[in-house]
């Protein structure tokens, strides 16, 4: 979906297909076909932005073979769906029974990450539109915390260098501008946007930036307005923002808000939960280890990295971050210019909500995705982008 901002440039509004995780192209073209062109009929659409998710053997298969690149561009074409963003976070086994810590490997101190995004970036410039010069690759924020050393560090600082030297020359070849948004997430070594200024300084003139992901944001008890400040001051761009939101318990101390919350303890993913006290930012890395003892206060709201969806908060006494995220997008496009040109809604959690939350069909997983940017086209609208054709 496409917008046009008052300052008169395109804003492109997607949806990622992590939420159907495929290994294989041909898993690829199978998600078009049964949910990216059904949600775009839903939206009465003739065109519909999605970003892609493109695990490693996929996206080894389409770089080896030409013939196949083409033919996922033109199934693009064939059911109405445009590319201006890659969702390079996940390496692969998004899908699988337990992701957990796995989603965070290789990290950018292994040279697999930097030919792994270096692939994605020559994909997409061969997937975007012919009217659009500019494409987007979020990717993790440099690795998990535990793991990190400082000869990591200096590895993926070089690494970094050196994409940002490879996408110049992409763009020499091709005419097209691809960046990378670094993902700040909790628990990684780059938590907050705060954390992404130091490395990312010097670093690429531009071609590496951060993927404002507001549920991220939210969890690590951020306010938008500060955030986004401190990166537009220190010069570090935003090539993508990822609108989502989080799990929010108001009183973790009630015996019934702990109940509500463990229905969404579950095995597949992380969700790296939060307190703000006096003394700073407490967490735990999953919610179960929360609620399993006392190391987490309970004296003040939690927050979980749930990526709730938008259009359908919990039921109270849980409630979603959803305010952050129309803050955050205020601040991102809703000004005289907009921070970013490319907005992802990323609820990759749907077959991990509480069984009667859960969809029970495809029909209904188009649904509840439709409904998402349904709401966030309306967000934008009210900010007065309007939407085109």
């Amino acid at each position: 979906m496409r917008f046009r901002h008052p300052d008169g440039s395109t804003v492109h509004l997607s949806y990622c297909t992590n939420v159907h995780p495929a290994e294989t192209l041909e898993g690829v073209l199978a998600q078009l076909r049964d949910h990216c062109e059904p949600v775009r009929k839903r939206l009465g659409r003739d065109r519909l932005g999605i970003g892609l998710w493109l695990a490693r053997d996929a996206a080894r298969a389409l770089t080896n073979d030409p013939a196949t690149l083409r033919r996922l561009r033109a199934e693009l074409e064939r059911r109405g769906l445009e590319v201006v963003t890659l969702n390079g976070f996940p390496y692969e086994g998004f899908g699988a029974e337990e992701v957990k810590y796995r989603v965070y490997k290789p990290d950018w101190a292994d040279p697999e990450r930097l030919a792994h995004t270096g692939d994605l970036a020559r994909l997409l410039a061969a997937l975007l539109p012919d009217d659009v010069t500019e494409g987007s690759v979020s990717t993790l924020p440099l690795g998990w915390r535990t793991t990190w050393t400082d000869a990591g560090a200096r590895t993926a600082r070089t690494a970094l260098t050196t994409l940002a030297g490879r996408l110049d020359a992409l763009e020499e070849l091709t005419g097209k501008s691809i960046r990378i948004a670094l993902e700040p997430e909790p628990g990684c070594t780059v938590e907050t946007t705060a954390d992404a200024i130091g490395p990312l300084t010097d670093i690429g003139s531009g071609r590496i930036g951060i993927c404002v992901d507001a549920c991220h944001l939210a969890t690590s008890f951020e306010d938008p307005a500060t955030a986004l400040a401190a990166l537009e001051a220190a010069g570090v761009v935003i090539p993508k923002a990822q609108l989502s939101a989080a799990l929010h318990a108001e009183h973790p101390h009630l015996p019934e808000v702990r109940e509500a919350l463990g229905a969404f303890a579950e095995p597949r993913f992380l969700h790296q939960t939060r307190t703000s006290t006096a003394a700073g930012l407490r967490g735990t890395d999953d919610l179960d280890e929360a609620l399993a003892g006392e190391s987490l206060p309970d004296g003040a709201p939690w927050r979980s990295h749930f990526h709730v969806p938008l259009h359908a908060p919990p039921a109270p006494p849980l409630a979603s971050t959803l305010p952050v995220l129309q803050d955050a997008l205020t601040r991102l496009v809703g000004g005289p210019v907009p921070l970013t040109r490319h907005l992802e809604v990323e609820t990759y959690t749907w077959q991990a909500l509480p069984a009667e939350l859960r969809p029970r069909s495809r029909g209904q997983l188009a649904d509840g995705i439709a409904a998402e940017l349904a709401l966030a086209r309306d967000l934008l609208v009210d900010l007065g982008l309007k939407e085109l054709p």
